[in-house]
């Protein structure tokens, strides 16, 4: 098992040619060996906003009092706005409400302006779709497979 630097050298690598390559092979459920399950759609994500002019901040754990309280995807942070970050990449599932209910506790623990983003290859229940919209006031946006294939498309995460 690869640890989060070997990730993080891999990803930071790659070029927008490359970050499509690995989608197709996440899509193909293709990664291994050098990607174990969900961590190379993980670190794609955070590596094309990257490519796009955002600062990013690959996953990490928050500790306190010397006990990990919370593990995060990454962090994003990019025209006056921060972001959490989660990423979900299943086989065949949609995503339903507890990623949504657990990052909505994670920004109650963060200034009011932090949104949080949730990525999902597989997209996401009506049920979770319906919770995002009532988070408030914390700012949840989704992003399911095809608007990450698309922005990848045409390297497009921040810019305009």
């Amino acid at each position: 098992m690869a640890t989060a630097a070997k990730y993080e050298g891999i990803i930071k690598t790659l070029q927008w040619d490359d970050l499509r390559s690995l989608w197709n092979n996440i899509e193909e459920r293709n990664t291994t060996p050098d990607w174990e399950t969900g961590k190379a759609f993980e670190y794609l994500v955070l590596r094309a906003f990257q490519l796009d002019g955002a600062e990013v901040k690959f996953p990490y754990s928050v500790r306190l009092f010397e006990e990990e309280v919370e593990q995060i995807d990454g962090a994003i942070h990019c025209l006056g706005i921060s972001c959490l970050v989660e990423s979900k990449d299943f086989t065949d599932k949609k995503v339903d409400i507890a990623p949504i209910a657990k990052l909505r506790n994670q920004l109650l623990r963060r200034p009011a302006a932090t949104v949080g983003l949730i990525f999902s290859r597989t997209g996401f229940t009506p049920p979770a779709l319906a919770l995002s919209h009532f988070s408030l006031p914390q700012a949840i946006l989704l992003w399911n497979g095809e608007e990450i294939k698309y922005a990848l498309d045409n390297e497009k995460y921040v810019s305009y």
